[in-house]
């Protein structure tokens, strides 16, 4: 049975809470984006995809989710854990010597739910394609997702996967575009402005899904619902996701210097004292 919305903000605020308390017990980590995305990755695994028990990297006969801003490792993590892919105790491992749960998911540890290497930016969407077309050939009619940030885009590679991925009308493919106008060095359009990112993918020839309330659970069951119903016509679908960086604890939202920061054991029991409904802490 599927979650309802109660149970589905109740995990958000749970894994809220892992990614914190990860990137807090190594001084190292990436918060911000991840906290911005977390609604999102909650529905993507609870409710949106389609995905079968165990683990295999083929991932035939179930939808496929690529993280390509693998920087976002932490709610990456705790959601695959909390979605029974691997212990949950196993979060407090991350970003030790020879722990599975690297700063940025790798493939050689073997995690299960993590099917490529991410954090050289820019390649996701190509693989993604790949796992679309790949899915196409072997008959299988599920779906391949994907996540990028906003200043992501600004790699080049990410054009070349989008100009090929409408010219070959892969449109078992539904490619989320976090746009929370945020980067490393400042806002997306003081680093390098793009303009119009919807006209952009439009230009390309894909279908575009806005959901301009990113961090609100029945939006994004809504505007995905409205991305899946797009698939199959021809065209790859892209959703460009509307989020706050840091959502959730009030003195990392609205600025991008939590983009890879930790909290300190005061700034952690005030985020903890924000998001204080929880299933369980590891």
């Amino acid at each position: 049975m599927k979650p309802n919305t109660q149970q589905l903000n109740d995990l958000t605020i749970q894994v809220r809470r892992d990614i914190l308390r990860m990137v807090h017990a190594v001084n190292s980590g990436h918060p911000g984006g991840s906290l911005g995305c977390t609604e999102f990755l909650v529905a993507l695994y609870q409710v949106i995809m389609d995905r079968k028990e165990g683990f295999d990297m083929d991932g035939i006969g179930e939808d496929v989710f690529f993280l390509s801003n693998g920087h976002i490792s932490p709610v990456f993590y705790s959601v695959l854990a909390r979605s029974g892919y691997f212990p949950v105790s196993e979060l407090a491992t991350f970003r030790h010597i020879n722990s599975r749960l690297q700063g940025h998911p790798t493939t050689h540890e073997g995690l299960p739910g993590v099917r490529m290497a991410s954090g050289s930016l820019g390649q996701g969407m190509s693989v993604a394609v790949g796992a679309a077309q790949a899915k196409k050939l072997n008959g299988d009619n599920h779906l391949v997702y994907s996540l990028h940030g906003d200043g992501e885009l600004q790699e080049g590679q990410n054009w070349e996967a989008m100009m090929y991925a409408s010219a070959y009308k892969v449109d078992n493919y539904i490619a989320t575009i976090d746009l929370n106008g945020k980067q490393i060095d400042g806002s997306t359009d003081e680093v390098l402005n793009m303009g119009s990112i919807s006209a952009k993918f439009v230009a390309f020839g894909w279908e575009v899904v806005e959901i301009q309330q990113g961090n609100n659970i029945e939006a994004i069951l809504a505007g995905m619902a409205d991305a899946k119903s797009r698939t199959g016509k021809g065209r790859p679908v892209c959703v460009l996701l509307h989020t706050e960086m840091g959502n959730g604890v009030d003195f990392m939202m609205h600025t991008h210097a939590w983009h890879g920061k930790a909290p300190n054991d005061e700034q952690l029991q005030k985020a903890f004292d924000q998001n204080a409904v929880t299933l369980g802490d590891y």
